[in-house]
């Protein structure tokens, strides 16, 4: 929804630049959002609190990534931009628990 919003509604209204900032966003929740539909699959089938902690990494670099980037182009506030580095440590910390996690044991059944 939110790459069809910037693909129709904000292209008369921002730079294309800001556009392409946009879809940035918007790829990268989509893409975060079916790992995120995964990780609580997985985490049904195989809890542990490494896979708990990493499902709320990335929520939260989902917010702050994706988020910061949409209210910059909605505001055009610049200093949104400034959050948007730590949304993107939060995912990489998510992922980097994800892959530990793969290959630790530590169930919490």
């Amino acid at each position: 929804m939110a790459g069809a919003f910037g693909a129709h509604a904000l292209r008369a209204l921002v730079t294309p630049d800001r556009l392409d900032t946009w879809q940035t966003a918007a790829q990268y929740q989509l893409v975060h959002a079916a790992v995120l539909l995964a990780l609580a699959a997985w985490l049904q089938l195989a809890p542990t609190r490494l896979r708990r902690w990493a499902l709320r990494f990335f929520v939260a670099g989902i917010c702050l990534f994706s988020g910061s980037l949409y209210l910059l182009v909605l505001l055009d506030k610049a200093w949104f931009g400034a959050v948007t580095p730590v949304g993107g440590v939060a995912l990489i910390l998510a992922w980097g628990m994800l892959l530990v996690s793969a290959f630790r044991e530590d169930t919490l059944n």
